[in-house]
């Protein structure tokens, strides 16, 4: 039975990118389709708003200097489906870092110790690359690739990038928020700084909710218990007037923080959800504490989960969890020195513990959640380097 070209147009324009590649790669005459603009926006448009399907996992930013690798895993459903070319992967791990992802773009810059940092935004699928102005203050400093502060946001036609530099030669008082939109094509001061308080801010996991990005802070034992900021905290930024707004963390979460304890904040709830939230993660002592942020005016709190590494019923001996995210609203990732696992956090799947795969990323590894679109760069694209 023959298909038309609209039915197949519109069929594929609900597919993975790396499926879509695959059923071109068959028979290319029956998918000519698959190239024009006019396809990949709708692509792109359809998944909008849609689970993630894959994760990069790479070490913190300092040993990335040193051990420049990558890595791209597919959650166990989309194993089949999704993901990227060997050798843009190969590309992307010998030379740069993958800071941020959305909607099939991928934000990062380059390592090296001598040259100027470079912006790039992607697309890996269709391998189209664009380079993003560099701010003069990064222009002037090559060793400043680890305090490089970046949150990508994108819409279904623009996409945004806010970046957070620290004015201060010693201790965070406040930090710039320089703002780049892609159609613009230029960098742009907030009036107001960004206000962390007093400790330093866990940059790596913004969450964007109710027009601010949120961003939890350390933990360290560095102030006296009659510091203000002697307990962590959430402090949020406005988006639309640049102020800073301190929110309190659940107080279970607090007792004992201060001793090799871990934490981190992440989107709760479905990307087109009318109740998504804010969810914070907790480890400590090899036990995993999650909570929701129920009422946002009020600061309440209300905790989802609680659960001993050792009773998830991995395979390994003694697995050290060494980190984690919150993937899709409703899924811990979290790895141990040699694996990654996923644990399901909503109704369905409720402590459903899956082994994803091996990973070889260090003692910190970091992830950013990904999904394979023929999403466009926009401005200036060129093929990739690869």
């Amino acid at each position: 039975m023959e298909v038309s070209q609209d039915i197949a147009f519109e069929i594929f324009s609900w597919l993975p990118g790396k499926s879509i590649c695959k059923l071109k790669s068959t028979c290319n005459s029956c998918f000519e389709f698959s190239e024009e603009t006019v396809f990949k926006t709708k692509q792109a448009h359809n998944l909008f708003g849609r689970d993630d399907t894959c994760f990069f996992i790479q070490p913190d930013q300092i040993s990335q200097r040193y051990t420049k690798r990558i890595e791209l895993h597919s959650l166990p459903e989309n194993q089949q489906s999704s993901g990227l070319p060997n050798n843009v992967l190969s590309f992307l791990s010998n030379s740069v870092c993958v800071v941020a992802s959305s909607n099939g773009l991928v934000v990062g810059h380059t390592i090296n110790d001598h040259d100027p940092i470079e912006f790039f935004i992607c697309n890996p699928v269709t391998k189209s690359w664009s380079s993003i102005p560099t701010p003069k203050s990064l222009q002037r400093n090559c060793h400043s690739s680890a305090s490089i502060n970046l949150k990508l946001d994108c819409s279904l036609d623009d996409y945004k990038l806010f970046l957070f530099e620290n004015t201060s030669e010693w201790s965070p008082t406040s930090y710039t928020c320089s703002v780049y939109h892609s159609k613009e094509g230029v960098w742009k001061t907030m009036k107001n700084s960004f206000s962390p308080g007093g400790r330093n801010m866990k940059f790596d996991m913004p969450v964007s909710h109710k027009g601010c990005l949120h961003f939890i802070s350390d933990s360290g034992p560095y102030f006296a218990k009659s510091s203000p900021f002697y307990k962590p905290y959430i402090m949020s930024y406005n988006l639309d007037n640049g102020i800073s707004t301190m929110l309190k963390l659940p107080r279970e979460a607090i007792k004992g923080c201060h001793n090799m304890c871990n934490m981190g904040i992440f989107s709760w709830g479905k990307k087109t959800s009318y109740n998504n939230s804010i969810c914070l993660v907790k480890f400590s002592k090899s036990v995993f504490t999650i909570w929701v942020l129920k009422d946002y005016e009020s600061g309440s709190w209300q905790k989802v989960l609680k659960v001993r590494v050792r009773a998830l019923g991995l395979k390994e001996k003694d697995p050290n969890v060494r980190g984690f995210m919150v993937m899709n609203g409703d899924l811990l990732i979290f790895a141990t020195e040699e694996k990654v696992y996923s644990c399901g956090l909503d109704y369905e799947r409720y402590m459903m513990v899956e082994e994803i795969c091996q990973h070889n990323c260090g003692f910190y590894p970091r992830f950013i959640s990904y999904s394979d679109t023929l999403r466009l760069c926009l401005t200036n694209a060129e093929v990739m380097p690869c």
